[in-house]
């Protein structure tokens, strides 16, 4: 499919790319009277493209609702892990330059990852380990297949020993890198599929392979050559009046919150002022989920992969590396569900493979959900999502700041009210 180079463009009639105007005037009904009227979200951004123009945009209530400030298109958000697909992307763009291969052991690059241990049996306190049947690579980094995890799922003993060891403390990503060297992984790369802190290892791969920090790697690979702007680990005094508060869902934060506020619809847990960890720059560059981004930022980044790795003339990935990337590459074709862990993802499980760095849709009966087979997506924690799906030239971009991400199920509606507003 041939992609223009130019760049996407807002269409006058959305009924020129096959949508329903109507319809979507009433998917900004939905999320207004359901998420924004009703205090569940403090206010939501929606962006769909399809042909490489720009069929709807909306912004929807507020950024902060302690200060009124309203959602804008240029509202800064925290994306958490929507960062893992941009490190991912930066990390195959140096393997397009032959500076890695997907199949080489992390050892290559962190050594002392050469004698990493998977957990046998025991108690945080006292357990055995086992040697892993093989070394892990860069494609188990890629894919989630690495055996590492999150200290906060809070599921498994190695979930304990990750809290123990501080690893969510702000380290030098190289310091990072060493504390996870000790620790054991849930199982042997390859095997499973399990969410975790591999593409912040990335992040450090790529730090090594390159020379310079991740987020010069970053500006340089992509932000710059695709114009985004707002795009970074943290947010200057110049623009900090974009930067948007981010709240959570009481009954299910992830943090702990100031008495009394557990019968809330949610809570505020970072007002984007000075104390906001993002408004200054952060020890721990975290490739996983560190990113701050726009609307209009993230859709430059979505086109791009749409387009086969190019916008606006500058070429990020080929076709092909676009292409293989966004297979499913778990092993035999498998799906999360027979593969992953029974615990949180950014994603469903049945009819969901995984790529390098995107979840991806292998069977799209089983999802339960409107899609195609071949569409590719992420998430982050504060109920950010995207899609883009080749077979429509489709991309879908919505913004809130809530989290958990798994508080209310935006991402199913959104699939059916987005794909019920197509005519063709």
């Amino acid at each position: 499919m041939p992609h223009s180079s130019a760049a996407p463009t807002t269409v006058t009639d959305p009924t020129e790319v096959g949508f329903d105007p109507g319809r979507l005037a009433s998917i900004d009904r939905f999320i207004s009277e359901r998420y924004v009227q009703s205090g569940r979200y403090a206010g939501f951004s929606l962006l769909i493209s399809r042909q490489g123009t720009v069929a709807h945009r909306s912004v929807l209530g507020e950024a902060n609702s302690d200060t009124g400030q309203p959602m804008a298109e240029d509202t800064l958000v925290r994306i958490y892990s929507m960062s893992k697909p941009i490190t991912s992307v930066a990390l195959l763009s140096l393997y397009e330059e032959g500076r890695l291969q997907l199949d080489e052991p992390v050892s290559t690059f962190i050594p002392s990852w050469s004698n990493l241990r998977v957990w046998s049996d025991g108690s945080p306190n006292n357990y055995s380990t086992r040697f892993p049947e093989r070394e892990m690579t860069i494609h188990d980094l890629l894919t989630h297949t690495s055996g590492l995890t999150y200290s906060w799922m809070g599921r498994h003993p190695v979930d304990a020993l990750y809290r123990k060891a501080r690893v969510d403390h702000d380290h030098e990503l190289e310091s990072y890198v060493e504390l996870l060297a000790d620790l054991p992984l849930l199982f042997s790369p390859g095997t499973e599929w399990s969410y975790s802190v591999a593409t912040d290892v990335l992040g450090r791969v790529i730090e090594i392979v390159a020379g310079e920090r991740l987020d010069t790697v970053l500006n340089k690979r992509v932000f710059a050559p695709l114009g985004m702007v707002d795009t970074g680990f943290w947010v200057d005094d110049e623009r900090a009046e974009r930067l948007s508060a981010n709240y959570a869902l009481p009954s299910l934060s992830p943090f702990p919150l100031p008495e009394g506020t557990g019968g809330k619809q949610r809570a505020i847990i970072d007002g984007g002022d000075e104390a906001s960890p993002f408004r200054r720059r952060p020890t721990f560059l975290s490739g996983g989920g560190g990113l701050v981004s726009t609307m209009g930022d993230y859709h430059r980044f979505t086109q791009m992969l749409l387009r086969g790795g190019e916008l606006d003339d500058s070429r990020i990935l080929s076709p092909k590396t676009v292409r293989y990337a966004t297979l499913n590459h778990l092993p035999g074709g498998r799906d999360l569900a027979a593969m992953g862990q029974p615990t949180f993802s950014e994603t469903r499980y049945d009819g969901i493979g995984f790529g390098l760095g995107f979840s991806v849709v292998v069977d799209p009966s089983a999802t339960q959900t409107v899609c195609s087979s071949g569409e590719f997506a992420w998430g982050g924690a504060a109920s950010t999502l995207f899609w883009v799906d080749p077979s429509e030239e489709l991309t879908v971009i919505g913004l809130a700041q809530l989290m958990p991400s798994s508080a209310y199920p935006i991402r199913q509606e959104l699939k059916a009210l987005v794909y019920g507003a197509m005519t063709k």
